[in-house]
Protein backbone atom coordinates (compact mmCIF):
# COMPACT_ATOMS: atom_id res chain seq x y z
CA UNK A 1 0.00 0.00 0.00
CA UNK A 2 1.15 3.57 -0.82
CA UNK A 3 1.89 6.28 1.63
CA UNK A 4 -0.91 8.02 0.28
CA UNK A 5 -3.41 4.88 0.80
CA UNK A 6 -2.02 4.09 3.82
CA UNK A 7 -3.29 8.06 5.39
CA UNK A 8 -6.22 7.89 3.36
CA UNK A 9 -6.99 5.15 5.58
CA UNK A 10 -5.61 6.77 8.38
CA UNK A 11 -8.36 9.65 7.71
CA UNK A 12 -10.92 7.59 7.69
CA UNK A 13 -9.85 5.70 11.16
CA UNK A 14 -9.09 8.44 12.77
CA UNK A 15 -9.96 7.38 16.57
CA UNK A 16 -11.13 10.40 18.76
CA UNK A 17 -13.61 10.47 21.57
CA UNK A 18 -15.52 11.88 19.32
CA UNK A 19 -16.05 8.88 17.07
CA UNK A 20 -20.15 7.12 16.80
CA UNK A 21 -20.10 3.93 18.54
CA UNK A 22 -22.23 2.66 15.48
CA UNK A 23 -19.29 3.96 12.75
CA UNK A 24 -16.76 2.34 14.87
CA UNK A 25 -18.64 -1.16 15.04
CA UNK A 26 -19.02 -1.04 11.29
CA UNK A 27 -15.61 0.11 10.69
CA UNK A 28 -14.29 -3.65 12.27
CA UNK A 29 -16.32 -5.80 9.89
CA UNK A 30 -14.14 -7.49 7.24
CA UNK A 31 -13.78 -10.58 9.13
CA UNK A 32 -17.02 -11.88 8.52
CA UNK A 33 -18.09 -10.32 11.76
CA UNK A 34 -21.81 -8.81 11.50
CA UNK A 35 -22.12 -5.41 13.64
CA UNK A 36 -25.17 -5.67 16.10
CA UNK A 37 -28.40 -3.21 15.39
CA UNK A 38 -28.67 -0.73 18.04
CA UNK A 39 -31.41 -2.72 19.61
CA UNK A 40 -28.99 -5.39 20.12
CA UNK A 41 -26.45 -3.54 21.00
CA UNK A 42 -28.97 -1.59 23.47
CA UNK A 43 -29.90 -4.75 25.29
CA UNK A 44 -25.91 -6.04 25.58
CA UNK A 45 -24.43 -3.26 27.33
CA UNK A 46 -27.54 -2.79 29.58
CA UNK A 47 -27.12 -6.48 30.52
CA UNK A 48 -23.33 -5.30 31.00
CA UNK A 49 -23.97 -2.41 33.45
CA UNK A 50 -26.14 -4.21 35.11
CA UNK A 51 -23.77 -6.86 35.88
CA UNK A 52 -20.41 -5.10 36.26
CA UNK A 53 -21.06 -1.13 37.29
CA UNK A 54 -23.42 -2.25 40.64
CA UNK A 55 -21.02 -4.67 41.57
CA UNK A 56 -17.55 -3.28 41.63
CA UNK A 57 -19.42 -0.35 42.90
CA UNK A 58 -20.64 -2.31 45.94
CA UNK A 59 -16.55 -3.13 46.28
CA UNK A 60 -15.53 0.11 46.30
CA UNK A 61 -18.36 1.13 48.66
CA UNK A 62 -16.64 -0.87 51.20
CA UNK A 63 -13.43 0.08 50.25
CA UNK A 64 -14.04 3.58 50.90
CA UNK A 65 -16.30 3.08 54.04
CA UNK A 66 -13.37 0.86 55.77
CA UNK A 67 -10.75 3.55 54.51
CA UNK A 68 -12.39 6.21 55.81
CA UNK A 69 -14.61 5.41 59.01
CA UNK A 70 -11.49 5.60 61.22
CA UNK A 71 -13.09 10.06 61.21
CA UNK A 72 -16.59 8.52 62.26
CA UNK A 73 -14.30 6.48 65.02
CA UNK A 74 -12.56 9.18 66.10
CA UNK A 75 -15.59 11.56 66.80
CA UNK A 76 -16.59 7.91 68.99
CA UNK A 77 -13.73 8.09 71.24
CA UNK A 78 -10.84 6.39 69.37
CA UNK A 79 -8.83 8.91 70.61
CA UNK A 80 -8.97 9.07 74.02
CA UNK A 81 -9.55 5.45 74.20
CA UNK A 82 -6.21 4.61 73.01
CA UNK A 83 -4.55 7.81 74.48
CA UNK A 84 -3.02 9.03 71.48
CA UNK A 85 -1.66 12.85 70.36
CA UNK A 86 -3.49 14.47 67.48
CA UNK A 87 -0.09 14.32 65.48
CA UNK A 88 -0.40 10.27 65.99
CA UNK A 89 -3.85 10.43 64.86
CA UNK A 90 -3.02 12.09 61.53
CA UNK A 91 -0.18 9.79 61.40
CA UNK A 92 -2.51 6.98 61.43
CA UNK A 93 -4.48 8.93 58.85
CA UNK A 94 -1.57 9.23 56.18
CA UNK A 95 0.24 6.09 56.80
CA UNK A 96 -2.57 4.16 55.01
CA UNK A 97 -1.13 5.78 51.74
CA UNK A 98 2.56 4.62 52.19
CA UNK A 99 0.96 0.91 51.80
CA UNK A 100 -1.60 2.06 49.26
CA UNK A 101 1.08 3.74 47.12
CA UNK A 102 3.93 1.03 47.14
CA UNK A 103 1.99 -1.70 46.10
CA UNK A 104 -0.76 -0.26 43.34
CA UNK A 105 1.90 -1.27 40.39
CA UNK A 106 2.43 -4.89 41.76
CA UNK A 107 -1.14 -5.48 42.35
CA UNK A 108 -2.52 -4.22 38.56
CA UNK A 109 0.53 -6.45 37.20
CA UNK A 110 -1.33 -9.40 39.39
CA UNK A 111 -4.51 -8.31 38.19
CA UNK A 112 -3.47 -8.70 34.59
CA UNK A 113 -1.77 -12.22 34.75
CA UNK A 114 -4.42 -14.03 37.18
CA UNK A 115 -7.50 -11.99 36.97
CA UNK A 116 -9.95 -9.72 38.14
CA UNK A 117 -12.40 -12.35 39.58
CA UNK A 118 -8.85 -14.20 41.77
CA UNK A 119 -7.15 -11.45 42.77
CA UNK A 120 -9.90 -8.93 44.22
CA UNK A 121 -11.27 -11.75 45.83
CA UNK A 122 -7.79 -12.62 47.40
CA UNK A 123 -7.13 -8.21 48.58
CA UNK A 124 -10.83 -7.86 49.85
CA UNK A 125 -10.60 -10.99 52.19
CA UNK A 126 -7.34 -9.22 52.96
CA UNK A 127 -8.72 -5.79 53.89
CA UNK A 128 -11.40 -7.26 55.80
CA UNK A 129 -9.61 -9.55 58.03
CA UNK A 130 -7.47 -6.24 58.68
CA UNK A 131 -10.54 -3.62 59.27
CA UNK A 132 -12.09 -6.42 61.92
CA UNK A 133 -8.06 -6.88 63.56
CA UNK A 134 -8.31 -2.93 64.42
CA UNK A 135 -11.01 -3.38 66.93
CA UNK A 136 -7.78 -4.80 68.95
CA UNK A 137 -5.93 -1.95 68.86
CA UNK A 138 -5.00 -0.87 72.13
CA UNK A 139 -2.18 2.28 71.17
CA UNK A 140 -0.95 4.26 68.77
CA UNK A 141 1.66 1.79 67.64
CA UNK A 142 -1.06 -0.94 67.04
CA UNK A 143 -3.22 1.71 64.96
CA UNK A 144 -0.34 2.69 63.18
CA UNK A 145 0.60 -0.79 61.60
CA UNK A 146 -3.18 -1.73 61.03
CA UNK A 147 -3.86 1.57 59.26
CA UNK A 148 -0.38 0.49 57.16
CA UNK A 149 -1.09 -3.09 56.13
CA UNK A 150 -4.90 -1.67 55.73
CA UNK A 151 -3.02 0.32 53.02
CA UNK A 152 -1.97 -2.73 51.30
CA UNK A 153 -4.62 -4.86 51.10
CA UNK A 154 -6.92 -1.85 49.48
CA UNK A 155 -3.80 -1.05 46.85
CA UNK A 156 -5.45 -3.83 45.04
CA UNK A 157 -8.66 -2.12 44.12
CA UNK A 158 -9.55 1.19 43.30
CA UNK A 159 -6.44 1.08 39.87
CA UNK A 160 -7.72 -2.47 39.32
CA UNK A 161 -11.23 -1.11 38.52
CA UNK A 162 -10.32 1.57 36.96
CA UNK A 163 -8.12 -0.93 34.50
CA UNK A 164 -10.96 -3.24 34.54
CA UNK A 165 -13.55 -0.93 32.89
CA UNK A 166 -11.31 0.44 30.44
CA UNK A 167 -11.40 -3.76 29.30
CA UNK A 168 -15.24 -3.62 28.76
CA UNK A 169 -16.37 -0.37 27.75
CA UNK A 170 -15.05 2.40 25.23
CA UNK A 171 -13.42 5.84 25.51
CA UNK A 172 -16.33 7.55 25.61
CA UNK A 173 -18.78 5.11 27.79
CA UNK A 174 -16.23 5.49 30.60
CA UNK A 175 -16.56 8.49 32.51
CA UNK A 176 -20.71 7.64 33.04
CA UNK A 177 -19.80 4.41 34.29
CA UNK A 178 -16.37 5.69 36.59
CA UNK A 179 -19.19 8.16 37.61
CA UNK A 180 -21.55 5.54 39.15
CA UNK A 181 -18.59 3.26 40.38
CA UNK A 182 -16.47 6.46 41.82
CA UNK A 183 -20.27 7.40 43.22
CA UNK A 184 -20.16 4.69 45.66
CA UNK A 185 -17.43 6.69 47.37
CA UNK A 186 -20.19 9.31 48.04
CA UNK A 187 -22.70 6.69 48.87
CA UNK A 188 -19.98 5.89 51.74
CA UNK A 189 -19.56 9.13 53.04
CA UNK A 190 -23.48 9.32 53.42
CA UNK A 191 -24.00 6.11 54.45
CA UNK A 192 -20.79 5.91 56.42
CA UNK A 193 -21.87 8.70 58.86
CA UNK A 194 -25.45 7.54 59.32
CA UNK A 195 -24.30 3.88 60.13
CA UNK A 196 -21.57 5.29 62.43
CA UNK A 197 -24.33 7.47 64.37
CA UNK A 198 -26.26 3.77 64.74
CA UNK A 199 -23.41 1.93 65.64
CA UNK A 200 -22.13 4.19 68.22
CA UNK A 201 -25.56 3.20 70.37
CA UNK A 202 -24.04 0.12 70.63
CA UNK A 203 -21.52 1.70 72.48
CA UNK A 204 -20.85 -0.94 75.89
CA UNK A 205 -22.72 -3.90 74.48
CA UNK A 206 -19.91 -6.87 74.78
CA UNK A 207 -17.44 -4.72 76.31
CA UNK A 208 -16.79 -2.89 73.37
CA UNK A 209 -16.62 0.86 72.69
CA UNK A 210 -18.48 1.91 69.59
CA UNK A 211 -15.61 2.58 67.44
CA UNK A 212 -14.64 -1.20 68.37
CA UNK A 213 -17.55 -2.08 67.34
CA UNK A 214 -17.46 0.30 63.85
CA UNK A 215 -14.34 -1.07 63.06
CA UNK A 216 -16.28 -4.59 63.38
CA UNK A 217 -19.46 -4.25 61.33
CA UNK A 218 -18.09 -2.46 58.77
CA UNK A 219 -15.57 -5.28 58.12
CA UNK A 220 -18.21 -7.78 57.55
CA UNK A 221 -19.93 -6.92 53.89
CA UNK A 222 -16.24 -6.94 52.75
CA UNK A 223 -15.65 -10.51 53.89
CA UNK A 224 -18.81 -11.73 52.64
CA UNK A 225 -18.38 -9.77 49.28
CA UNK A 226 -14.41 -11.32 49.16
CA UNK A 227 -16.25 -14.35 48.89
CA UNK A 228 -18.68 -14.11 46.32
CA UNK A 229 -16.30 -11.89 44.16
CA UNK A 230 -14.64 -14.74 42.18
CA UNK A 231 -17.92 -16.23 41.06
CA UNK A 232 -19.44 -13.14 40.77
CA UNK A 233 -17.14 -10.72 38.62
CA UNK A 234 -16.08 -11.92 34.65
CA UNK A 235 -12.68 -11.55 33.79
CA UNK A 236 -12.30 -10.53 30.43
CA UNK A 237 -14.29 -9.96 27.34
CA UNK A 238 -11.99 -12.40 25.55
CA UNK A 239 -12.13 -15.20 28.45
CA UNK A 240 -15.27 -17.24 27.83
CA UNK A 241 -17.59 -17.12 30.66
CA UNK A 242 -21.43 -18.08 31.57
CA UNK A 243 -22.23 -14.51 31.65
CA UNK A 244 -22.03 -13.96 27.95
CA UNK A 245 -22.82 -16.17 25.00
CA UNK A 246 -20.17 -16.24 21.75
CA UNK A 247 -22.29 -13.21 19.59
CA UNK A 248 -22.39 -11.14 23.07
CA UNK A 249 -18.39 -11.44 23.56
CA UNK A 250 -17.47 -10.79 19.57
CA UNK A 251 -19.76 -7.91 19.53
CA UNK A 252 -17.95 -6.72 22.50
CA UNK A 253 -14.37 -7.38 21.35
CA UNK A 254 -14.42 -5.72 17.88
CA UNK A 255 -16.03 -2.64 19.28
CA UNK A 256 -13.02 -2.05 21.73
CA UNK A 257 -11.12 -3.00 18.72
CA UNK A 258 -12.22 -0.24 16.87
CA UNK A 259 -12.46 2.27 19.25
CA UNK A 260 -8.89 1.26 20.26
CA UNK A 261 -7.64 2.09 16.72
CA UNK A 262 -3.91 1.51 16.18
CA UNK A 263 -3.45 0.25 19.86
CA UNK A 264 -4.96 -3.33 19.77
CA UNK A 265 -2.46 -4.71 21.88
CA UNK A 266 -3.84 -7.17 24.95
CA UNK A 267 -0.76 -9.12 25.54
CA UNK A 268 1.50 -8.42 28.80
CA UNK A 269 4.20 -6.84 27.34
CA UNK A 270 7.71 -5.49 29.01
CA UNK A 271 7.88 -3.09 26.95
CA UNK A 272 4.72 -1.04 27.18
CA UNK A 273 5.13 -1.83 30.93
CA UNK A 274 8.62 0.62 30.30
CA UNK A 275 7.25 2.65 28.19
CA UNK A 276 4.19 3.79 31.15
CA UNK A 277 6.85 4.70 33.00
CA UNK A 278 8.87 7.04 30.79
CA UNK A 279 5.54 9.04 29.20
CA UNK A 280 5.33 12.58 30.34
CA UNK A 281 2.05 12.54 30.27
CA UNK A 282 1.33 10.03 33.00
CA UNK A 283 2.93 12.67 35.30
CA UNK A 284 1.00 15.28 34.19
CA UNK A 285 -2.53 13.08 35.13
CA UNK A 286 -0.16 12.28 38.66
CA UNK A 287 -0.59 16.22 39.11
CA UNK A 288 -3.76 16.20 38.30
CA UNK A 289 -4.64 13.77 39.97
CA UNK A 290 -2.63 15.04 43.11
CA UNK A 291 -4.45 18.38 43.20
CA UNK A 292 -7.87 16.61 42.75
CA UNK A 293 -7.86 14.19 45.62
CA UNK A 294 -6.00 16.17 48.54
CA UNK A 295 -9.24 17.87 48.79
CA UNK A 296 -11.24 14.63 48.19
CA UNK A 297 -9.68 12.81 50.94
CA UNK A 298 -9.18 15.66 53.43
CA UNK A 299 -12.68 15.77 53.55
CA UNK A 300 -13.59 12.72 53.76
CA UNK A 301 -11.70 11.65 56.78
CA UNK A 302 -12.48 15.23 58.35
CA UNK A 303 -15.88 15.90 57.74
CA UNK A 304 -17.36 15.01 60.77
CA UNK A 305 -15.07 16.91 62.95
CA UNK A 306 -15.28 19.89 60.59
CA UNK A 307 -19.05 19.90 60.77
CA UNK A 308 -18.60 19.43 64.98
CA UNK A 309 -16.75 22.74 64.71
CA UNK A 310 -19.78 24.29 63.58
CA UNK A 311 -21.46 24.08 67.02
CA UNK A 312 -23.01 20.85 66.16
CA UNK A 313 -22.63 17.39 69.04
CA UNK A 314 -20.45 14.24 68.05
CA UNK A 315 -22.99 12.24 67.80
CA UNK A 316 -25.25 14.68 65.36
CA UNK A 317 -22.49 15.54 63.74
CA UNK A 318 -22.05 11.89 61.90
CA UNK A 319 -25.43 12.11 61.16
CA UNK A 320 -24.73 15.66 59.36
CA UNK A 321 -22.11 14.70 57.43
CA UNK A 322 -24.83 12.67 55.20
CA UNK A 323 -26.43 15.40 53.34
CA UNK A 324 -23.33 16.82 51.70
CA UNK A 325 -22.38 13.28 49.91
CA UNK A 326 -25.77 13.45 48.85
CA UNK A 327 -25.47 16.53 46.84
CA UNK A 328 -22.10 15.16 45.85
CA UNK A 329 -23.52 11.84 44.55
CA UNK A 330 -25.77 13.63 42.30
CA UNK A 331 -23.15 16.55 41.17
CA UNK A 332 -20.33 13.33 40.24
CA UNK A 333 -22.78 11.46 37.75
CA UNK A 334 -24.91 14.47 35.71
CA UNK A 335 -20.97 15.73 35.32
CA UNK A 336 -20.11 12.57 33.93
CA UNK A 337 -22.98 11.82 31.68
CA UNK A 338 -22.62 15.29 30.28
CA UNK A 339 -18.48 14.74 29.98
CA UNK A 340 -19.35 11.28 28.03
CA UNK A 341 -21.76 12.80 25.63
CA UNK A 342 -19.86 15.41 24.78
CA UNK A 343 -16.53 13.49 24.61
CA UNK A 344 -14.59 16.10 26.96
CA UNK A 345 -12.82 15.66 30.06
CA UNK A 346 -10.47 19.06 30.76
CA UNK A 347 -13.31 21.64 31.31
CA UNK A 348 -15.63 18.83 33.32
CA UNK A 349 -12.50 19.06 35.58
CA UNK A 350 -11.60 22.46 35.94
CA UNK A 351 -15.40 23.52 36.06
CA UNK A 352 -16.21 21.72 38.90
CA UNK A 353 -13.05 22.63 40.77
CA UNK A 354 -14.44 26.13 40.57
CA UNK A 355 -17.26 25.09 42.23
CA UNK A 356 -15.15 23.73 45.11
CA UNK A 357 -12.40 26.50 45.33
CA UNK A 358 -15.93 28.53 45.62
CA UNK A 359 -17.28 26.53 48.67
CA UNK A 360 -13.62 26.58 50.20
CA UNK A 361 -13.34 30.36 50.20
CA UNK A 362 -16.69 30.89 51.90
CA UNK A 363 -16.25 27.98 54.41
CA UNK A 364 -12.85 30.43 55.27
CA UNK A 365 -14.99 34.08 55.05
CA UNK A 366 -18.25 32.60 56.83
CA UNK A 367 -16.29 31.24 59.69
CA UNK A 368 -17.97 33.94 62.17
CA UNK A 369 -21.81 33.55 60.42
CA UNK A 370 -23.01 30.83 61.85
CA UNK A 371 -23.82 26.96 61.61
CA UNK A 372 -25.99 27.12 58.74
CA UNK A 373 -23.93 29.24 56.57
CA UNK A 374 -20.79 26.90 57.68
CA UNK A 375 -23.08 24.04 56.73
CA UNK A 376 -24.23 25.33 53.42
CA UNK A 377 -20.77 26.27 51.82
CA UNK A 378 -19.76 22.45 53.28
CA UNK A 379 -22.29 21.03 50.95
CA UNK A 380 -21.04 23.77 48.07
CA UNK A 381 -17.76 22.25 48.52
CA UNK A 382 -18.29 18.89 48.45
CA UNK A 383 -20.23 19.48 45.32
CA UNK A 384 -17.27 20.56 43.67
CA UNK A 385 -14.56 18.39 44.76
CA UNK A 386 -16.22 15.24 44.26
CA UNK A 387 -18.03 16.29 41.18
CA UNK A 388 -14.41 16.42 39.21
CA UNK A 389 -13.50 12.77 39.78
CA UNK A 390 -15.17 10.62 37.53
CA UNK A 391 -13.67 13.22 34.32
CA UNK A 392 -10.40 13.01 35.90
CA UNK A 393 -10.40 9.17 36.13
CA UNK A 394 -11.69 8.62 33.04
CA UNK A 395 -9.10 10.96 31.26
CA UNK A 396 -5.99 9.19 31.83
CA UNK A 397 -7.80 5.55 31.12
CA UNK A 398 -9.22 6.69 27.54
CA UNK A 399 -5.82 8.25 26.51
CA UNK A 400 -3.41 5.31 27.20
CA UNK A 401 -3.50 2.71 24.67
CA UNK A 402 -2.17 -0.96 25.35
CA UNK A 403 -3.46 -3.09 27.78
CA UNK A 404 -0.19 -3.35 29.40
CA UNK A 405 1.23 -0.06 29.55
CA UNK A 406 -3.12 1.48 30.62
CA UNK A 407 -2.82 -0.82 33.49
CA UNK A 408 1.07 0.07 34.67
CA UNK A 409 0.35 3.59 34.27
CA UNK A 410 -3.29 3.47 35.63
CA UNK A 411 -1.23 1.83 38.32
CA UNK A 412 1.48 4.69 38.10
CA UNK A 413 -1.12 8.17 38.51
CA UNK A 414 -3.32 6.38 41.01
CA UNK A 415 0.07 5.49 43.33
CA UNK A 416 1.89 8.69 42.69
CA UNK A 417 -1.58 10.54 42.91
CA UNK A 418 -2.05 9.26 46.31
CA UNK A 419 0.59 11.12 47.92
CA UNK A 420 -2.39 13.54 47.96
CA UNK A 421 -4.16 11.10 50.20
CA UNK A 422 -0.95 11.12 52.69
CA UNK A 423 -0.99 14.54 52.93
CA UNK A 424 -4.43 15.24 53.04
CA UNK A 425 -4.36 13.37 56.42
CA UNK A 426 -1.78 16.15 57.67
CA UNK A 427 -4.45 19.30 55.97
CA UNK A 428 -6.65 19.57 59.14
CA UNK A 429 -4.67 19.53 62.42
CA UNK A 430 -5.86 19.94 65.96
CA UNK A 431 -4.60 23.04 66.51
CA UNK A 432 -6.63 24.78 63.62
CA UNK A 433 -9.78 23.79 65.09
CA UNK A 434 -12.63 24.01 65.29
CA UNK A 435 -13.10 26.48 62.05
CA UNK A 436 -9.99 25.17 60.19
CA UNK A 437 -8.96 28.09 57.88
CA UNK A 438 -5.53 26.75 57.44
CA UNK A 439 -6.85 23.77 55.85
CA UNK A 440 -9.44 25.30 53.65
CA UNK A 441 -6.82 27.67 52.64
CA UNK A 442 -4.32 24.56 51.51
CA UNK A 443 -7.59 22.63 49.96
CA UNK A 444 -8.70 25.96 47.93
CA UNK A 445 -5.32 26.11 46.77
CA UNK A 446 -5.00 22.80 45.28
CA UNK A 447 -8.40 23.26 43.61
CA UNK A 448 -6.58 26.53 41.96
CA UNK A 449 -3.71 23.97 41.22
CA UNK A 450 -6.36 21.36 39.75
CA UNK A 451 -8.01 24.36 37.16
CA UNK A 452 -4.74 25.31 35.98
CA UNK A 453 -2.91 21.75 35.18
CA UNK A 454 -6.14 20.59 33.58
CA UNK A 455 -6.60 23.12 31.12
CA UNK A 456 -3.01 23.42 30.51
CA UNK A 457 -3.21 19.70 29.80
CA UNK A 458 -6.17 19.95 27.26
CA UNK A 459 -4.16 23.07 25.44
CA UNK A 460 -1.06 20.61 25.08
CA UNK A 461 -3.02 17.32 23.90
CA UNK A 462 -4.87 19.15 21.73
CA UNK A 463 -1.62 20.50 20.23
CA UNK A 464 -1.01 17.03 19.29
CA UNK A 465 -3.87 15.61 17.79
CA UNK A 466 -3.74 18.89 15.38
CA UNK A 467 -0.11 18.44 14.51
CA UNK A 468 -0.71 14.63 13.89
CA UNK A 469 -4.36 15.74 12.12
CA UNK A 470 -1.29 17.63 9.78
CA UNK A 471 1.05 15.33 9.30
CA UNK A 472 2.67 14.90 5.77
CA UNK A 473 2.76 11.50 4.41
CA UNK A 474 6.73 11.59 5.16
CA UNK A 475 6.36 12.31 8.79
CA UNK A 476 3.15 10.12 8.56
CA UNK A 477 5.46 7.08 7.58
CA UNK A 478 8.14 7.98 10.12
CA UNK A 479 5.70 8.11 13.25
CA UNK A 480 4.28 4.74 12.49
CA UNK A 481 7.79 3.07 12.39
CA UNK A 482 8.19 0.67 15.44
CA UNK A 483 6.22 -1.56 17.03
CA UNK A 484 4.10 -1.68 20.32
CA UNK A 485 3.46 2.08 19.65
CA UNK A 486 0.39 2.22 21.65
CA UNK A 487 -1.09 5.46 21.85
CA UNK A 488 2.16 7.41 20.15
CA UNK A 489 0.89 5.87 17.10
CA UNK A 490 -0.21 8.91 14.82
CA UNK A 491 -4.01 7.43 14.26
CA UNK A 492 -4.60 7.38 17.43
CA UNK A 493 -6.31 11.15 19.03
CA UNK A 494 -6.06 11.63 22.66
CA UNK A 495 -9.26 12.84 24.48
CA UNK A 496 -9.14 16.54 25.68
Amino acid sequence: MSIQEKEAVSCHEKVTGSIDEEQSVAQVSNDGFIPPDEKEWKRLRWKLDMRIIPYIGLLYLCSFLDRVNIGNAKVAGLEADLNITDHEYTLALSIFFIGYILFEVPSNIMLKKIGPSQWISIVMFAWGVVMAAMAAVTNAAGLLASRFFLGIAEAGLFPGCIFYLTLWYTRKEQATRLAFFFGCSTLAGAFGGVLAYGIMQMDGIGGLRGWQWIFIIEALPTLLLACTTYFALPDFPETKNRFLNEREREIIIHRLKADAGPSTETEFSWKQLRAAFLDWKVYMHVAVYICCVTPLYSLSMFMPSIIAGMGFSSVTANAMSAPPYAFACAATILVAMHADKHGERGLHIAIPAVVGLIGYILLITLSEKGAVALYVAACITTTGVFGQIPAMLSWFSNNIGGHTKRGVATAIIVSLGNIGGAVAGQVYLGFDAPKYKRGHTICACLMGLAIFFSLLFKYLLHRINKKRDNMSPEEYKKACEGEELCDLHPDFRYMT
